[in-house]
């Protein structure tokens, strides 16, 4: 097979680990609106972006959306825990109740493969590296990058267009 032939089509294609270490093939996702993040619990941003999280989390998970939270360490050691420290605070201290995975890298020669196809899809204002904690990519239902916001662009911000993939091509309801 050419590597063109290899290359990922959508995020259904990969498989991450979760925060207890087991793998989680990313197509369980299939047919859900995504918003994945890469966080970070000792981060100015960490407070209104957890609570923001939340809101929109339990106004639109059960329209067939997710957010899928990715802890780093890469940004002035803003996640320097292990990941059951990570746990704790991110479900304790932040009642973050989305699915929370292993702690990854996002930029570098160590970027996970997830992220290395996320920039690839939707490439920064000017670079394409990921800028800092809080960094957004909103994926609609076929697995494809819609949207890439910055650390600075609060979740509600965005909650039109979220509300908007949500609506979109949604399964018809019997009358």
């Amino acid at each position: 097979m050419s590597e063109q032939e290899q290359a990922p089509k959508s995020i259904y294609d990969f498989t991450v680990k979760d925060i207890h270490g087991d793998d989680v093939p990313l197509s369980s996702y299939e047919g859900k609106v995504l918003l994945i993040v890469n966080v970070a619990s000792k981060c100015g941003l960490t407070q209104s972006n957890y609570k923001e999280l939340n809101i929109l989390y339990e106004k639109y998970r059960d329209q067939g959306f997710e957010i899928l939270a990715f802890p780093c360490n890469q940004f002035a050691w803003q996640e320097p825990g292990t990941n059951e420290e990570i746990q704790e605070t991110a479900c304790t201290r932040f009642k973050a109740e989305f699915p929370i995975f292993d702690k990854i890298e996002v930029n570098g020669k160590n970027a996970a493969p997830l992220y290395k196809f996320l920039k690839s899809e939707k490439g920064g204002l000017f670079v394409d590296a990921i800028k800092w904690n809080f960094t957004k990519f909103l994926v609609n239902r076929e697995g494809k990058v819609v949207e890439r916001y910055a650390p600075r662009t609060s979740p509600l911000q965005i909650e039109i267009k979220i509300q908007s993939e949500v609506w979109r091509a949604r399964p018809a309801r019997p009358c």
